[in-house]
């Protein structure tokens, strides 16, 4: 990840918005280190205090971000929580997002034209209230199965063979799957993998992807079940989804 991760033009987009030393007092962590740090928590799932304690447990962590302990303390979770709100607030996701992908190209790491779309629930507490004291209009409830869930969903786009993410958009979660599938399609496309909530969505594909062939599931139904041939394709089409 020291060579793919363009962390220098990462730093570019970040800088003029994070914080300068001024006078005698602390100064910041380096930028680059709370990128790093930033990068470690998605990569390993971990909370900001849980990232801060890794640091302390870690030497490979800890050589990653470039943190000796000797000389430094690493940095502790409110510090690593302000980072992540600064790159919200300044809505920064999207050009990191973009530059990772240009690197991942340049790098031959994306050369794939197939494209697996799904999308995954983001559950929060029923309770979660914004600043003002209300639900936050951007989350919303969705039964799935038999099981409710309040919160926001992810849309994401994956390359075929390298399983890496190319594509994500959120929404609330009361939004079905098939209405982002645009969204998640590259263009040169010539399959796109899907589970059975992405039936019937021909139309959308050759709009936003005109070579590609449809492969995702047949739904079945009710009065209709698969027939034991398109089970078997389904189970053929899932297992590059896996």
């Amino acid at each position: 990840m020291d060579e793919i991760i363009p962390w220098r033009n990462l730093c570019k987009v970040i800088k003029p918005f994070y914080p300068q030393p001024k006078g005698a007092g602390r100064s910041p962590v380096g930028l680059e280190r709370m990128l790093r740090i930033h990068f470690l928590q998605y990569w390993f799932n971990l909370s900001d205090p849980a990232v801060e304690e890794a640091l302390y447990d870690s030497r490979a962590m800890r050589r990653f971000v470039g943190i000796d302990l000797g000389r430094e303390p690493a940095a502790d979770e409110t510090t690593v929580c302000h980072f992540r709100h600064l790159l919200e607030a300044h809505n920064l996701g999207d050009q990191l997002f973009a530059l990772i992908n240009t690197s991942l190209q340049e790098n031959g790491l994306k050369v794939s034209t197939g494209t697996i779309v799904d999308a995954t629930i983001i559950d929060a507490p029923s309770s979660t209230k914004n600043k003002d004291g209300k639900r936050d209009p951007e989350r919303h409830q969705t039964r799935k199965g038999h099981q409710w869930y309040f919160g926001m969903k992810a849309h994401i786009g994956v390359d075929s063979q390298s399983k890496l993410i190319h594509s994500v958009v959120a929404t609330a979660a009361n939004v079905h799957d098939s209405q982002l599938l645009g969204d998640l399609l590259q263009g040169d496309e010539t399959r796109v993998w899907g589970d059975s909530a992405y039936t019937g969505q021909g139309e959308v594909m050759r709009q936003h992807a005109p070579k590609a062939k449809d492969f995702t599931n047949k739904k079945g139904f009710r009065n209709r079940p698969l027939s034991d041939r398109d089970a078997a394709r389904n189970k053929t089409k899932s297992s590059v989804r896996a």
